[in-house]
């Protein structure tokens, strides 16, 4: 006597929690991401201004700080060098130029380091503001 065989049903693979799982792990990975980029700067009080606007990142960044020091990407840089390295730094190419200036800074330290980088072709400037 014979049992009657159950029919082989086709194998089938739930791939649901499969796609659950990776969509956790993505989220995770996006998530911890975010968390590892640092910010780096110097200690400024930039002014406030109303009508600021964002401009893309930039390689070049000027800053002044209140004591009036000078700086190229945080690096120390007298006034009369200036101009050198950011034609080095900038290439050939159009190059936005951030100014960092302290609210303590003279209107005249700030003009004339504007004007060293009004003469480099291709320069464009912007002045950091809160």
């Amino acid at each position: 006597m014979r049992l009657p065989e159950e029919p082989d049903l086709p194998f089938q693979i739930n791939i649901v929690p499969m796609i659950d799982v990776i969509f956790a792990i993505l989220t995770f990975f996006i998530m911890s991401s975010l968390f590892l980029t640092r910010s780096t700067g110097l200690p400024v009080n930039l002014p406030k201004a109303t009508t600021a606007q964002d401009q893309r990142s930039s390689k070049l960044t000027v800053t002044v700080d209140a004591r009036g020091n000078l700086r190229l990407n945080q690096q120390p840089i007298q006034l009369n060098d200036l101009q050198s390295r950011v034609r080095a730094l900038s290439g050939s190419g159009s190059q936005l130029v951030i100014i960092n200036a302290d609210q303590q800074v003279s209107h005249g330290q700030v003009v004339a380091i504007m004007d060293q980088l009004r003469q480099i072709p291709g320069v464009k400037l912007a002045i950091a503001t809160k």
